[in-house]
Parts: C-alpha cells; structure tokens; sequence
C-alpha cells in the first residue's frame, strides 16, 4: 500500500501570548471526551514564565519529574485542550483506505495560554503522561502527515550544539523564538502547528534498545526533515529540541474508530503508521520499555 497525506533573559518575557484559536472552529470526528483524562488547570497553576524559574536549575530526570507533575495536575494551556484530525490515505489491491489520527494541535506545554513554556522531556515522563491521558506518542509517518496538514508550519531554529542545549535557559530562548515567529505571522493558537521541534517517536527500535530514545522530525519548509529517525540518545535525554505530542489511543479506519493497538498489529494498516512490520505485540513491548526505564531510573 502507497501511503499519502491528506491534506537569554529579554526574549524570556516573549513567552508565547497569542490569541486561542478561534470559537466556532469546524466540527471533527474527534471524539472530544478523549481528552476527559485531563484534570482541569488549577487556579494556584503557575505561569510558564514562573514555571521555567522554578525548574532553571533542573535538567534530565529531576527537571521531568516537575514538568510530570505540573501536566498531570492539568497545567497546560487552555488551546492544547483539543483534537485535531490527521489523516493518511493509501491504496492497494484490496482497495483505499484511510486512516485518521486524533492529536493535539501543538506540543505539550505548561502554563496559560496567555503565558507558557513548551516542555521537553526524556522518554519515561512522556510515556507517562500520555499513559496517565489515554494517548501514545506519534510514529515517524504520522510526524510526516501531522506536517503536511498542519495550518500553521514553523520554521526550525537551530541553536548552538553544545553543553547548553539541555539547559532550562535553552529550553526558555528556543520558547521566546518560536513566539516571535508566531506572532510575526500573527499565527492563532489551538490550530495544528508544526516545523517548530522534533518528535518524541514510537518504533521498533525502542523494543530492541529499550534504553534509547527515539526522535524524529524538525521539518523544513521543503517538507524533509533535519533529524532523521535517531535512537543516538539515551532514554533520559532532552534538549531544547525536543517536543512531545500526544495521540489519542483511539483512531479512525473509514470513518469508524478502532484502538490503536489493533490498527499496529494489522498489516494493511500498520504500514501506513509505522512503515514497519507490524506490531503485533505492541501493549507488550510499551509495558516492557515502561519497566525498563523505572527499573534504570531506581537503579535497578
């Protein structure tokens, strides 16, 4: 089967003020109630501009235990509190099918709409979080189409490679950047972004190193990406680079939904989402790297 798509300290205080997206956005076979998982921001949540000074001393596995935490206590923006539908058609002998997608519209953040900071984070708070939700992360394919479809297509911005990309003040100015892209383009938010960062990805190969990694993405404007498909880097790395967003566990086959797990495990549609074999002992494999990771974080 053929696949194809349908479809530093100043900048800190740039953090991302755009308008949400706008009321009365067209109706989606997205299942809302996907997103019930989702605790209600809190009143008492900080802003991402204080979030990112509570964490500018963190990095690796003891900043993402706070990032972890603000998510699951429901501090995110009010725009990523939706589903966008992304769909990838193919034909074959046995006739054209396609395959839709619900995702969220822009990376996983922390704070208000008003004021937020993207959060990268290693490959354990990402499962996590998308565990806790109902959601797995996106597979290399779906990372091509979320961009082919996406309204709002950012430019990559690559900074300096070296000690400091890990840092929180990186993570700050790479928010400030894209802010300023955005808000050059006068680009709303809530509408499915992309370019802007590269993906955490789901892939075999994480069953087979189960203590890597995988990312994929940081598209140009051409449509190819800069980062290839890459396990190079240990589970617990994230750098500025990093984005984590988040599919819901359940998708739609023509028109009517399926788990995500039976679509992995059937050939026919497994090569549209994955480009691999397929997955047919996928709940095994993502409980077995769950493991894994606890077991490395505790030192087991």
């Amino acid at each position: 089967m053929s696949p194809r798509v349908l479809g530093a300290a100043a900048c800190a205080a740039l953090a991302l003020s755009l308008s949400p997206h706008p009321a009365g956005a067209a109706a989606t076979p997205c299942d809302p109630g996907r997103l019930e998982a989702i605790p209600a921001r809190p009143a008492s949540a900080a802003e991402g501009s204080a979030f990112a000074r509570e964490v500018a001393a963190l990095s690796g596995p003891a900043r993402d235990a706070v990032i972890r935490d603000a998510v699951l206590a429901g501090d995110i923006p009010q725009f990523l509190r939706r589903l966008v539908p992304v769909s990838i058609v193919g034909e074959d002998a046995d006739g054209r099918v396609e395959l839709t997608l619900c995702v969220l519209p822009d990376y996983l953040a922390v704070g208000s709409d008003r004021d937020f900071v993207f959060v990268p984070m290693g490959l354990q708070a990402a499962l996590d979080i998308a565990r806790r939700f109902g959601f797995e992360l996106p597979t290399r394919p779906l990372v091509d189409a979320i961009y082919a479809s996406a309204v709002v297509r950012l430019e990559p911005q690559p900074l300096p490679a070296d000690d400091a990309m890990r840092s929180t003040a990186t993570v700050v100015l790479h928010n400030a950047l894209i802010a300023m892209q955005r808000a050059a383009r006068s680009a709303p938010l809530g509408v499915l972004t992309s370019g802007h960062k590269k993906d955490l990805v789901l892939t075999s190969r994480l069953w087979m190193l189960p203590g890597r990694v995988a990312i994929y993405g940081w598209h140009r404007a051409s449509g190819a990406p800069i980062q290839p498909l890459s396990t190079v880097h240990g589970a617990r790395y994230a750098d500025y680079s990093h984005g984590v967003r988040l599919v819901s566990d359940v998708a739609y086959v023509n028109g009517s939904p399926r788990p995500l797990t039976d679509i992995y495990a059937e050939p026919r549609l497994a090569r549209l989402l994955t480009a691999e074999a397929p997955w047919t002992q996928f709940r095994a494999h993502l409980a077995a790297l769950r493991d894994h990771l606890a077991a490395e974080r505790s030192g087991g």
